[in-house]
């Protein structure tokens, strides 16, 4: 069980640092993202801080607000808005 929860948090923390680096890359800050989206600065800041989860709904328009495909939330693999340092198919890399 431990190692479930442990796996589990790993997985919640850097799905919280993509959304970060999505949003830098994108050029916003959570408060432009909480008044795009109609949802609380808060609620930005907490999913950035991997203390609320996602649900799918608030993934789908973040990638939309980010320019990035959802599955680069999950998995790095899928389109991205080429700004994200070091990651070639997402937000930082640079277009051949």
């Amino acid at each position: 069980m431990t190692q479930w929860r442990s796996q589990t948090e790993v997985e919640r923390k850097r799905l919280a640092d993509k959304l970060r680096q999505a949003r830098e890359a994108a050029r916003l800050t959570q408060r432009e993202v909480s008044r795009r989206l109609t949802i609380p600065q808060s609620t930005v800041s907490e999913l950035e801080n991997a203390q609320r989860r996602l649900d799918m709904a608030e993934m789908i328009l973040l990638a939309e607000l980010y320019g990035v495909s959802p599955a680069w939330f999950l998995d790095g693999h899928g389109h991205g808005n080429g700004r994200v340092h070091g990651h070639p198919e997402g937000p930082t890399a640079s277009s051949h």
